[in-house]
């Protein structure tokens, strides 16, 4: 007989509010630029206007491509919750001028 769980089993305590609290979703998109760039910092501004409601920013890194071209990594963390909310964000990503393409690299939950 296999394991059951329940909907009570799938949300997590928030131990300091004493309340029941859902999860969340932690994405990590791949940003292209256009072109060679030397900072991201403008980029990462546009980034953090587009945020949906109720997501909070993670992190963010770099990644080598090819002839001095580097990605940039975004790590945001999504409610569980709200539907559609990760895939809106990244065609809002992908729609910020000098941005070429937008991968969803990682997916992942979060009891937290």
């Amino acid at each position: 007989m296999g394991a059951f769980t329940s909907v009570l089993n799938a949300v997590s305590p928030d131990r300091n509010a004493g309340e029941v609290r859902m999860g969340s979703v932690i994405v990590t998109y791949k940003v292209f630029p256009e072109d060679i760039v030397k900072s991201f910092n403008p980029l990462k501004k546009k980034v953090e206007k587009c945020l949906p409601e109720f997501s909070s920013l993670e992190g963010y890194g770099e990644e080598p491509i090819a002839f001095g071209l580097k990605a940039l990594l975004v790590q945001v963390r999504f409610p569980e919750d709200k539907t559609g909310i990760v895939d809106e964000f990244e065609v809002d990503l992908a729609k910020i001028k000098g941005v070429s393409q937008v991968q969803t690299l990682m997916v992942r939950r979060s009891s937290r």
